[in-house]
């Protein structure tokens, strides 16, 4: 919750007629100095890592949660967490703001300290994608293809980039079709995730977050209602389902062209 005021409040210990918003407008970030053993990890998303479904002011978003599980251990306590989701971001085409390929150099790339990015997007590009076979070839395609140039890009600069499984989205008004042409979509692109080499990591959090007696959904314990976003309970899933050990690798030497 943001608080806003007009004039010049700097010294008030309180901000008596203000009004609230739930939206952070003007702060994007804060950086600091820090020992070199201090880095960086950044997590790359839409409204899923945004923290659409958690509670306000309570820092339950799933980074929020992996954070603590970070801090907790003597190993992992020097690295931040730099969360650079955007609710309603696509990875392929602006929606809510620019697309994560768009917004890569800024919001990755030219950040301090970052040895490690972890990709999770997509579902909103196959869910706004017209729900026909090729449409959505097309989508998982074009989203394989992004991920490979995020790969890229982000290790010519040193970082390892950590894949995480889209999750079901089963049961919501907008993004699930009857014919399933979405959902083979995100089967698609999951597969080549889980199979495909290209990350230096995977995270599944398709699988902290599906119901194992119908996958293609949430499980009902972390659902909001709405079959696409979780509560805190299934944010808390999606971060124990990141093992801190990825953290503790060395980043990569710097890299030049494509392979």
């Amino acid at each position: 919750t943001s608080h806003l005021l007009a004039g010049n409040h700097v010294e008030d210990v309180e901000m008596r007629g203000s009004t609230t918003t739930g939206h952070w407008y003007f702060l994007s970030a804060v950086e600091t100095w820090a020992k070199p053993s201090a880095a960086a990890a950044v997590m790359l998303g839409d409204s899923l890592t945004g923290g659409r479904g958690s509670t306000t002011n309570k820092n339950d978003r799933w980074p929020d949660r992996l954070l603590d599980r970070l801090q907790s251990h003597p190993a992992t306590s020097d690295i931040a967490i730099v969360n650079q989701a955007a609710g309603g971001n696509r990875v392929l085409n602006d929606g809510l703001g620019p697309n994560v390929l768009a917004r890569l150099d800024r919001d990755v790339l030219a950040q301090s300290g970052v040895k490690w990015l972890v990709v999770f997007g997509g579902v909103n590009d196959i869910g706004t994608a017209e729900a026909t076979p090729a449409a959505q070839k097309e989508t998982a395609d074009r989203l394989i293809a992004a991920y490979e140039q995020i790969i890229v890009r982000a290790h010519a600069q040193g970082i390892r980039v950590y894949g995480g499984t889209l999750t079901p989205f089963g049961g919501n008004d907008m993004y699930d079709d009857e014919n399933g042409h979405r959902e083979g979509a995100r089967q698609t692109v999951n597969r080549w995730i889980r199979t495909s080499r290209r990350f230096d990591g995977v995270i599944d959090l398709d699988r902290a977050a599906r119901d194992p007696a119908d996958p293609r959904r949430l499980h009902p314990a972390y659902d909001t209602g709405d079959g696409l976003h979780l509560n805190p309970a299934g944010y808390k899933a999606l971060a124990d389902a990141v093992p801190a050990s990825l953290f503790q690798h060395k980043p990569l030497p710097p890299t030049f062209g494509f392979n």
